[in-house]
């Protein structure tokens, strides 16, 4: 039984058949054809029960393995590597099947190649998760055949392996190496002029050109004789948390991502960049509840926790308690914190009803009400019009994305930060207001 289940006719062997077909067919008016025709029968037969005996005389002679990693990152591209290895005495040609998760929908994977005799091949293919959560590969399929080309072989390998998809680990430790770097507006993010100190007083050093003369310290001067000056360092050990809203706001997908994702994903990447930074890490989640609460905290091993809690969170098909949040920040955070609200509103009137809640939070903490542009009106405004349908369709988007900019300076004109962006610049732009927030020593 095992034998035939691993046993497949290669489609030459379908042509064979066809040429002794058409020389039988063809012998009812050429007659040494219908010798011609049995005598590649026989030929058949013998070639055939040769490819089975080299094919299946040795018990295994491919060896495969596809090399996993204990995580995906979601939203991408991460690398699968696959390594086979030819034990059989001659030239093989092979085609690899490896069974997709699920989630990836591809149904068509197929990668042909050939190995010489005890010959090694590595290949690589990329897949790109766009949900977090447990992605299950089935067998990896080889199939052999020999240069005769009649029959295949196929030899199955590591069936049921699981990989976890966590939030973007990848883009996480883009934007490490970034800030360790110093070079963050190589990515977009602009540099912020520092408005006046902060609150830090690092050490006294002697003065070098460039040093700001305001911070002359004239005592030191007078007693070294040379000019000195006061070294201020960037505030460390400021809370700062993610709120991440996960009501049905958060459920529209952007270039097959969820807005939760994207959310999900910034806020691993900033948590990681402000622990650098020796600042104060936590995070919350919340719908029609308190979903996940985690203290802020400054230890480097603090974002393995949070990277914990951020895999396990979905979306609702609620909307949201404003009112609840706030009661729980006020409890819980009683110090004066960077907040940073991952949300969306798709309308003017969805912002103010929720706006009593975001002004009795910015009142005692440094709040940034992140939310996102519609990509998809883009698409609509920037269009060519002619039919009288698609100039109303075009006139709606243009409302809605006029309300997005209208949203904003409602926040302004209530004192709240924002920052109204696309979700593929999420990240970006949320790292890049830290860094000014940092700088203008606003909290």
């Amino acid at each position: 039984m095992k034998f035939f289940k691993s046993l497949y006719i290669h489609k030459q062997l379908y042509i064979y058949l066809a040429i002794i077909s058409v020389c039988f067919l063809m012998s009812y008016w050429i007659h040494f054809l219908y010798s011609l025709g049995w005598i590649l029968v026989t030929l058949i037969i013998v070639l055939l029960t040769f490819d089975l005996i080299i094919l299946y005389k040795p018990k295994s002679a491919i060896t495969a393995r596809r090399i996993l990693p204990d995580k995906f990152s979601n939203s991408d591209n991460n690398i699968v590597p696959i390594t086979i290895s030819n034990l059989y005495s001659f030239k093989v040609f092979l085609k690899v099947i490896d069974e997709l998760p699920i989630q990836f929908q591809k149904r068509d994977f197929l990668y042909e190649t050939s190995l010489e005799s005890n010959e090694n091949h590595n290949f690589e293919y990329l897949v790109r998760p766009v949900d977090r959560g447990e992605y299950f590969f089935g067998h990896l399929n080889i199939f052999v055949s020999s240069v005769l080309k009649i029959v295949k072989r196929r030899y199955q390998f590591q069936n049921e392996q699981m990989v976890m998809v966590y939030p973007s680990i990848i883009q996480m430790q883009k934007y490490d190496f970034l800030a360790i770097s110093n070079s963050l507006n190589e990515f977009g993010l602009k540099k912020i002029r520092r408005i006046g100190h902060t609150s830090e007083f690092e050490q006294i050093k002697e003065y070098v050109s460039g040093d700001d003369f305001r911070t002359v310290n004239w005592k030191a001067t007078a007693k070294r004789a040379q000019l000195m000056v006061n070294q201020f360092q960037d505030e460390k050990s400021q809370p700062i948390y993610s709120i991440i809203d996960t009501g049905r706001v958060m459920k529209m997908p952007f270039n097959e991502l969820k807005l939760l994702d994207y959310a999900i994903n910034s806020a691993l990447a900033f948590s990681n960049i402000a622990l650098k930074k020796q600042d104060k890490v936590g995070m919350l989640s919340f719908s029609k509840k308190i979903e996940n609460f985690l203290p802020a905290v400054s230890k480097l091993t603090y974002l393995n926790k949070i990277l914990e809690v951020l895999y396990n969170i979905e979306t609702k098909f609620t909307d949201s308690d404003f009112g609840l949040l706030y009661a729980q920040l006020k409890r819980k955070v009683t110090h004066r914190s960077l907040l940073l609200l991952y949300t969306n509103f798709e309308h003017l009137s969805a912002l103010k009803r929720q706006m009593p809640y975001l002004q009795a939070i910015s009142k005692k903490h440094m709040l940034v009400v992140i939310f996102f542009e519609n990509t998809e009106l883009e698409t609509l405004i920037n269009q060519n019009s002619t039919e009288l349908q698609d100039i109303y369709h075009k006139t709606i988007a243009e409302k809605f994305s006029f309300e997005k900019k209208l949203m904003v300076k409602e926040l302004q004109k209530h004192g709240i930060q924002s920052i109204l962006t696309k979700p593929e610049n999420l990240t970006i732009n949320t790292i890049n207001k830290y860094l000014e927030i940092k700088a203008r020593g606003l909290i």
